[in-house]
């Protein structure tokens, strides 16, 4: 795919979000492979500013970049804009430290970028293709990169009370971007309002340029544009945070309670990638098997060993294996799994289908662990004796303990498996399974 800059510069004026001020923004084609630059051009000598996760300072409601010479405030909007248009190649003129936020939403933006015509160049456009799996976690909040021939978000986004949960999966273009996420405004609740004024932010907020939580209850000058507007705005939002890469990603980012300070440090473990990618060091692949000596896994090796991908990765964490038999692993239930949307909207209980199969694959892992089955699918066969004692549901941790109490030969297994919660247990089962060579029928 080719470059893309715009034909003809075009300029907007507003206000903005956090300090207040007045500013006129103006796009400017720049030539291929130029990139995307800020210029402050209130300031001495017009100095220029680049996106890139190594200068960003402040991640509080918004995304600053920061050198010796300027700063530009709530990258964001404008970077995700000119990102989901497909614009590689563009001058940003401001004359104040940042962009307008106009009606909190980046459709503005959009229009903008529409108006100055946006024209393909003679240069290809030069992406960042993810070949292994990336996860960071912050608190409550996670993200997981996984490699895909596109650029796709699928986002789950909550209050801290867990209101308004919603869930959106979605491949990011030029056309899915201006339909789907370009409207979606930004929001916050109400009791936030006045500790971020007494840390000296939104001087140019309003009900304008924002929509307002508060309880159940929304506040704004206009209804929803989306019903799910919220879970949209969190996908503009990354769309804007990981420009500052520095280049195009293809990758499938999974992000649970995402903001920017989780999108940063998303942002920087896909740089450290791309870094090795240029320098050639490429590690060494990770053997999609348990290794004899392995004790525990994380999120990472679990999906190396099992075929399975978000929204079904049913594993957290395997804390130990016990022997060559036995496994103890985790399942944390969280308000944002995007099951809970209709499993029920107003009673939240974890379907017993998705307890077993978190239990198939603790005993598929354990399964795979045996030297003889290195390389190996378990796939799950039957299910008896199965029992549900009490409702899963958010906030609860799964410990999911699976042994294999039966072979035969290298081809079957059966296991006993139960599911508990602070120590009680909630399900349990027994599994059989067919072991079968990778790529088999």
């Amino acid at each position: 795919m080719k470059q893309r800059t715009l034909a003809r510069e075009v300029s907007i004026e507003g206000k903005a979000l956090h300090t207040g001020e007045n500013v006129r923004l103006t796009l400017k084609p720049a030539p291929a492979g130029h990139g995307i630059v800020f210029r402050r051009v209130d300031l001495n000598g017009a100095p220029e500013i680049r996106p890139d996760v190594a200068l960003v300072t402040d991640l509080v409601r918004q995304t600053t970049i920061t050198t010796e010479q300027a700063n530009i405030h709530t990258v964001e909007h404008v970077l995700s804009a000119l990102h989901g248009c497909g614009i590689d190649n563009v001058v940003i003129e401001m004359n104040a430290s940042e962009p307008p936020i106009l009606d909190g939403s980046a459709k503005p933006f959009v229009d903008l970028i529409l108006e100055g015509d946006p024209i393909e160049q003679d240069k290809e456009r030069e992406y960042f293709v993810l070949e292994e799996p990336v996860t960071v976690q912050r608190g409550n909040s996670s993200i997981t990169a996984l490699p895909h021939d596109r650029l796709k978000i699928s986002c789950t986004s909550a209050d801290d009370r867990g209101i308004h949960a919603q869930h959106l999966s979605l491949e990011i273009s030029p056309d899915s971007y201006a339909a789907h996420i370009a409207a979606a405004r930004t929001f916050t609740v109400y009791e936030d309002i006045e500790p971020l004024i007494k840390m000296g932010k939104i001087k140019g907020g309003s009900l304008d340029c924002a929509v307002v939580l508060r309880g159940d209850k929304i506040i704004s000058k206009e209804g929803l544009r989306f019903k799910d507007e919220f879970v949209r705005h969190k996908i503009l939002d990354i769309v804007g945070d990981i420009v500052l890469l520095g280049r195009p990603l293809k990758a499938h980012i999974i992000a649970n309670l995402p903001g920017h300070a989780i999108n940063a440090e998303l942002t920087k473990a896909l740089r450290v990638k791309l870094e090795e990618k240029k320098k050639g060091g490429k590690k060494k692949p990770r053997p999609a098997f348990v290794l004899p000596g392995e004790t525990s896994l994380d999120i990472e090796r679990i999906l190396d060993t099992l075929p399975h991908r978000y929204p079904f990765v049913m594993i957290d964490r395997v804390l130990e294996f016990i022997g060559e038999n036995e496994i103890v692993a985790i399942k944390n239930v969280s308000i944002n799994e995007p099951f809970f949307q209709g499993h029920f909207p107003n009673k939240p209980v974890m379907p017993g289908v998705l307890q077993l199969e978190a239990m198939a694959q603790a005993a598929g892992i354990v399964t795979l662990r045996r030297p003889s089955n290195a390389g190996k699918k378990a796939f799950f066969m039957s299910a008896d004796k199965v029992k549900y004692r009490r409702p899963v549901v958010p906030g609860d941790q799964l410990l999911i303990n699976a042994k294999i109490v039966k072979t035969r030969g290298d081809k079957l297994a059966q296991a006993e498996c139960t599911c508990t919660v602070d120590g009680q247990v909630v399900s349990s089962a027994e599994l059989m399974f067919t072991i079968i060579e990778e790529g088999a029928e």
